[in-house]
């Protein structure tokens, strides 16, 4: 099945009654949307959970950081002094890891700002009452430029990419630092401009959630440009500059190392290429910009789930030889990757694609790869008293979060690539568990309180919510 749609398949679905019907494609802005949008609801465990969570979430990154490169994963007493000194001698800021960070935020910057791309709505913003705003969607140039320039200054010895995973701890902490700065200045810019939105009156609490809901610098979007364009190309590259090194020590790159580039080739390249499906999404129309999105993008997504690519750099080190598993694991590891991957991918394109259709922002885009079944030709769904369509067909009739299990393999799949001498390399996984749960059950909350007996109709039709016949 070809996955684009031709502009005669797309005037017959635009023309179709689900698309076209003047209260969903025109419909007036929805009071049910302000309400739920302006509702404040404290969350991870109030001012208190959140004050924890920022003081402690850098805390844990060190002392992760630090068994693995001083203890081969191996988890030491948080109260030994001498483990906290090595930390800090390892991990301590630097002018060059400080050059290496910012010099490639503002070339990432730059590339968002001046690259081609085209220009998407994105969905109605409550707050704006119902205005949707304008997305440049230019991460696939940027990410071939991006490429292209990493080969060039690598290979004419202008910066060597194996720096990055020689400089870890001291990119990591000034990554760590620049996750607080960039999160203060820009909630004191919100309240300066008088832009804040959705207060709770608590400053410890505002600070993590945030004060500001759709900041830009221009024409572009800095939550989109924050979610894609740091912390998934940082975490590319540390995979990269693992390979390198392992190749240049060992003068071969292992199916394990290997294993991990591709996957964060995969994920990263994914971003890109959809990058038009973003603007839809629950962290660009309804997240505002605080510390959880700005620390997490810039800090704690690249420097946290590259775990499993440390474990096998620090371990290949010591043991003077990559690690490496027997073929039916190897092949088993790879398998999972690449099947939640296509599960993943095409759960995502399909759902995007057909609000895009809904909200008549569709474009045919020709990026790589378009795998088969990412568009769903005459797909099923629920309209709901709202206004809203709730797909009930593709993989999205056979689960509500099929698209979180695909996620979830994959994340497993880079934990076991790596063995189970340490539970390090399973942060992710395990942590993603836990964001899932919590992302799934105030999604959960919010349907059942804006669709009502609609969503309960699609609950039933659609009634498993991660895996058919099981949960």
């Amino acid at each position: 099945m070809s996955n684009y749609i031709t502009q005669t398949e797309l005037d017959k679905v635009l023309h179709q009654d689900a698309y076209t019907s003047k209260n969903t494609k025109n419909k007036k802005y929805n009071q049910i949307d302000e309400k739920l949008d302006s509702e404040i609801i404290f969350e991870f465990g109030g001012p208190w959970g959140v004050t924890a969570m920022m003081l402690g979430f850098p805390t844990l990154m060190y002392y992760m950081w630090g068994c693995l490169y001083f203890n081969r994963g191996q988890l030491v007493s948080p109260f030994n002094l001498e483990f906290w000194q090595l930390v800090a001698e390892g991990a301590s800021p630097t002018w060059y890891s400080t050059k290496i960070y910012v010099v490639f935020c503002l070339f990432e910057l730059f590339l968002a700002f001046y690259m081609p791309g085209p220009i998407v709505k994105g969905a109605p913003v409550a707050r704006l009452k119902g205005q949707k705003l304008d997305y440049i969607c230019n991460g696939v140039t940027s990410w071939y430029a991006t490429l292209i320039t990493s080969y060039i200054v690598h290979h004419f010895g202008w910066f060597r990419l194996t720096d990055l995973i020689d400089q870890f701890g001291h990119i990591m902490s000034v990554a760590i630092i620049s996750g607080f700065i960039i999160t203060i200045v820009v909630y004191t810019n919100a309240i300066l401009q008088g832009n804040q939105y959705r207060m709770s009156g608590n400053f410890f609490y505002d600070i993590f959630m945030g004060a500001v809901l759709n900041p830009r610098i221009g024409k572009v979007d800095m939550k989109m440009f924050a979610e894609i364009r740091i912390p998934w190309v940082i975490l590319f590259y540390i995979s990269v500059s693992a390979a390198i090194k392992e190749y240049e020590l060992f003068g071969y790159l292992s199916p394990s190392m290997g294993f991990m580039v591709l996957a964060h080739f995969l994920y990263v390249n994914a971003c890109m290429k959809g990058e038009e499906c973003i603007p839809t999404t629950w962290d660009v129309t309804y997240e505002k910009f605080g510390f959880m999105l700005i620390f997490w993008n810039y800090a704690g997504v690249p420097f946290t789930y590259c775990y499993s690519t440390l474990y096998l750099h620090i371990t290949s080190i010591d043991n003077d030889a990559p690690l490496q598993h027997s073929l039916p694991w190897t092949i088993f590891c790879y398998s999972l990757l690449l099947a939640g991957y296509y599960i993943w991918d095409t759960a995502n394109s399909q759902k995007n694609k057909f609000r895009m259709l809904v909200n008549g922002s569709y474009i045919p885009r020709h990026t790589f790869p378009q795998l088969p079944w990412g568009i769903l030709k005459n797909p099923t769904y629920i309209r709901t008293k709202h206004g809203n369509l709730l797909l009930t067909s593709g993989w999205w009739g056979i689960a509500r979060k099929i698209h979180y299990t695909a996620d979830l393999m994959m994340a497993f799949a880079w934990g076991f690539i790596t063995g189970f001498e340490t539970l390090i390399p399973y942060f992710y996984p395990l942590f993603f568990v836990a964001v899932l749960t919590h992302r799934v059950s105030r999604d959960i909350e919010r349907c059942s309180k804006k669709y009502g007996k609609d969503w309960e109709e699609y609950c039933r039709k659609v009634p498993y919510i991660f895996i058919p016949g099981l949960i």
